[in-house]
């Protein structure tokens, strides 16, 4: 039952996250601190009382080293968050995340010096690809939605640039960490809950510097109209409720993966994972009504297709399916 579990938390709670955090971007397009910051401090204080113990349970891993990761996690989230308030709608947004296979292939053959076969480089060039064409046709749609003055149009593809300069970035700093994570735990063995609860505590007092800005966020949440929670009949400003939905959701998706990979095979974690990227995608473009010509769906097919021979799902799966007939021949 523990892996059906994981499936069922990491769709429903990896797909409502992402809809609660367009439904607050969408109201509030620089909230991202704010946002960013609840996820990670309840996340922390989840940690605290149930990982480390109340702070009397040893790190496996010596906090020098979740210092330096720490500061790669924490850089890449606010990039992505603030790559939302630069022109860069959420299904481009969630369609470049999917590069993270680009960036980890290039970064472990600079870094690791590893080699790839024939059939990951092709799937790679699926993805770049895909990413292209989606990423193409959004900066189309970027200058034709802008104002006729030619002044506003250059200013709106300017900032959609720099959007995708943030992602960018992201993609490669989320990749270098994830590299640096894996010489990790292989000197000093997996310990992904501790890495959950140090990761999101270590951060928390560099959001002093992002004070004013979560401030004057929660100013304007306070100031959103007022919503009645069905279950608990009583009345909060409705962006709240927003960002309580996404930060339990956020934590909900983070324990469906964490059961995922300590019950299934890391094939089956990457397919529900990239499934739940298609679903999630699927219904911003048709609930928020947001743009998607078919070469955006052409693109996303690349990106997927990609992915799925980067895992070599096909090979595995087929390699399953043998192992039953050749024990019938063995009895």
């Amino acid at each position: 039952m523990r892996p059906a579990l994981g499936v069922g938390l990491v769709f429903a709670g990896c797909c409502s996250n992402v809809i609660f955090l367009e439904l607050l971007v969408r109201k509030q397009p620089g909230c991202g601190n704010i946002v960013t910051f609840a996820q990670f401090l309840f996340i922390a204080v989840e940690g605290f009382l149930f990982e480390v113990d109340l702070g009397r349970k040893q790190p496996a891993i010596p906090l020098r080293h979740y210092a330096k990761m720490v500061a790669m996690f924490f850089t890449s989230n606010l990039v992505n968050n603030y790559a939302l308030n630069l022109n860069i709608a959420m299904p481009l947004h969630m369609i470049f995340r999917s590069g993270s296979l680009i960036a980890n292939m290039i970064l472990g053959i600079i870094i690791l010096k590893k080699r790839y076969s024939i059939c990951k480089y092709t799937s790679i060039a699926l993805v770049s690809v895909g990413i292209f064409i989606c990423t193409f046709m959004s900066a189309k749609q970027v200058t034709s939605q802008s104002s006729s003055s030619e002044n506003d149009g250059f200013q709106a593809f300017a900032w959609w640039l720099l959007g995708i300069g943030a992602l960018t970035f992201a993609l490669l700093m989320s990749a270098r960490m994830g590299i640096f994570q894996e010489t990790l735990y292989k000197q000093f063995g997996k310990h992904p809950k501790e890495a959950v609860f140090y990761n999101h505590a270590l951060p928390l007092p560099g959001f002093i510097f992002l004070a004013s800005d979560i401030y004057d966020h929660a100013v304007l949440f306070n100031k959103s109209e007022l919503y009645q929670v069905p279950v608990a009949g009583v009345t909060v400003p409705i962006m709240w409720f927003y960002l309580l939905m996404n930060v339990i959701t956020q934590y909900v998706c983070i324990r469906g993966v964490f059961i995922l990979t300590a019950e299934c095979a890391s094939l089956t974690v990457t397919l529900v994972v990239t499934l739940r990227k298609f679903v999630s995608l699927i219904f911003s473009i048709w609930y928020f009504q947001n743009p998607f010509t078919w070469w955006h769906w052409l693109g996303t097919v690349f990106v997927f297709i990609g992915t799925l021979m980067y895992t070599e799902v096909w090979n595995n799966l087929g390699a399953r399916k043998s192992q039953p007939h050749k024990e019938d021949k063995k009895k």
